[in-house]
């Protein structure tokens, strides 16, 4: 997210540039500051919308048969509800909306339908997870854009508690090199 949005201003200039955090119960404190950070460090109009209350009127609604801590499908509703958000502030003011998602993360399917993947343009569907660590790097080479704590934690999508990228994926160092090898080489 903060690649794409670093990229975004970049490209279009800080006056055409909304970011919008949505945190839930799982968002992490650093997750929200951070964002709040980098829309400083980007000067662009900023917007925290909780989904906390949204997200407990959809549970509440289809009760649960067997009892869960989390569940997957408690997982996309979040992705989902912060899409229809994007999708509403899109369509109300007639902005390109960007997915965030990268090239590991898709192409394995580390993503919600309807969810993340809203939106009118991948800014960075062709660019390995590893890349986009670079790339935030490189934006950060002559002063800091994106706050140091979003490039060196764990990557995680927060849908649940102490939830990590790796506990559904390989390393990316791993998986990158893996997708690199299938996709672009043709291999087994």
């Amino acid at each position: 997210s903060a690649v794409t949005a670093a990229l975004a201003v970049c490209a279009l200039g800080k006056e055409n540039v909304t970011g919008i955090t949505m945190p839930s119960m799982y968002s992490s404190e650093g997750s929200v500051s951070d964002s709040e950070i980098l829309a400083q460090n980007l000067d662009i109009e900023f917007l925290n919308i909780p989904i906390i209350t949204m997200f407990n009127s959809f549970v509440d609604i289809i009760p649960k048969k067997q009892v869960v801590a989390v569940d997957l499908a408690e997982e996309n509703l979040q992705a989902r509800i912060r899409a229809n958000i994007l999708m509403m502030h899109s369509n109300r003011y007639g902005h390109l909306l960007l997915t965030t998602g990268n090239k590991s993360e898709l192409s394995v399917g580390y993503c919600t339908l309807y969810g993340d993947m809203c939106g009118g343009l991948a800014v960075l569907s062709d660019v390995p997870k590893v890349m986009v660590y670079r790339l935030a790097k490189y934006i950060n080479r002559v002063n800091e854009i994106i706050p140091e704590d979003t490039i060196i934690k764990p990557p995680s999508a927060e849908l649940r508690p102490d939830q990590k990228d790796m506990d559904s994926l390989p390393p990316y160092e791993v998986l990158d090199d893996i997708l690199k090898m299938f996709v672009e080489e043709n291999k087994s």
